[in-house]
């Protein structure tokens, strides 16, 4: 008797994408293809290139109804597309409703339901830094999209004064008035001249602005105005040891990296997506592993 061959043992598949305007370089992808695999699924993640005259509501409306047509499990959306879908989705999750803003959309059925794990990512990167303690004031410096999710992140901790600093102060302002319904503090808005009176005065501060990428060298402002036993915070984390920190380092202050926000709006977008636990850990390193292989392969 001739015995039957084994069959592959079936494994989940899992099809997500990201979406947005020059997504190609993103570690994203890689991040939950290896998360995946240690969970033993079939897991693929696309990169969807999407430029601002495509950014409609009607292009999106159709990107949405295609990715659901072609079997995706949900999608990642970044500039220029995480304020215009908002409209178009069934549902939103408080994380994204607070800030106005998704950048995760998952297909449940015939619903879609956006979230916003920038606000998440950063408060758990927050908190494992700089957590359980009252602060008094705290400074972000930059009111764009990822200012805007640290605002809201900001928000639902113990702090007395948020102060939103910008070049533009009436966006600035905009940021506040926006953050200061989500706390028990106070937000204000300020323009970077009052930066050296805000900082000497503050017991941490975040960049939420591109300085220290680098496409976008320098610091967006100098950490010897912060007072001793304050600390730094940054978005940025490729390179990981931005200019800011490491100055910041040398100040004896203590520092936080933008690796934790990056792993933790990745680890919660995989957790929404699948509905498995994320080895935080394991993306942890995984980040680092990816950031430093791209720093090499880089021309000086």
């Amino acid at each position: 008797m001739i015995a039957a061959p084994s069959l592959p043992t079936s494994r989940r598949a899992v099809l997500v994408g990201l979406v947005g305007q020059g997504v190609a370089p993103s570690l994203t992808p890689p991040m939950h293809e290896l998360e995946g695999a240690r969970h033993g699924m079939s897991y693929v993640y696309r990169t969807i290139e999407v430029d601002p005259d495509e950014a409609g509501p009607s292009d999106i409306a159709r990107l949405l109804w295609a990715a659901r047509r072609m079997g995706y499990d949900g999608l990642n959306v970044t500039h220029p597309v995480k304020q215009a879908v908002m409209p178009l989705l069934d549902e939103l999750a408080p994380s994204a409703s607070r800030v106005g803003a998704c950048n995760t959309v998952v297909f449940d059925g015939d619903r879609t339901i956006g979230h916003n794990t920038d606000v998440t990512g950063f408060g758990s990167a927050f908190d494992a830094s700089f957590g359980g303690t009252q602060y008094g004031r705290i400074v972000i410096v930059g009111a764009g999209g990822a200012g805007s999710a640290v605002a809201t992140g900001l928000a639902e901790r113990d702090i007395e004064e948020i102060v939103v600093v910008d070049v533009a102060r009436d966006r600035a302002e905009q940021l506040a008035a926006q953050t200061a319904p989500l706390t028990n503090g106070t937000v204000r808005g300020a323009s970077s001249s009052e930066m050296p009176q805000l900082l000497a005065a503050a017991d941490g501060v975040v960049n939420a602005t591109p300085f220290g990428m680098a496409a976008h060298p320098g610091t967006a402002f100098d950490p010897a105005l912060l007072p001793a036993g304050s600390w730094v915070g940054d978005i940025v984390y490729r390179p990981t040891d931005t200019a800011l920190l490491l100055a910041a380092r040398g100040r004896g202050l203590k520092t936080m990296s933008g690796l934790g926000m990056a792993m933790g709006q990745a680890a919660d977008a995989f957790e929404i997506f699948t509905g498995e636990p994320a080895d935080r850990a394991a993306m942890t390193q995984d980040l680092k592993e990816l950031v430093a292989a791209e720093a090499a392969a880089t021309p000086a």
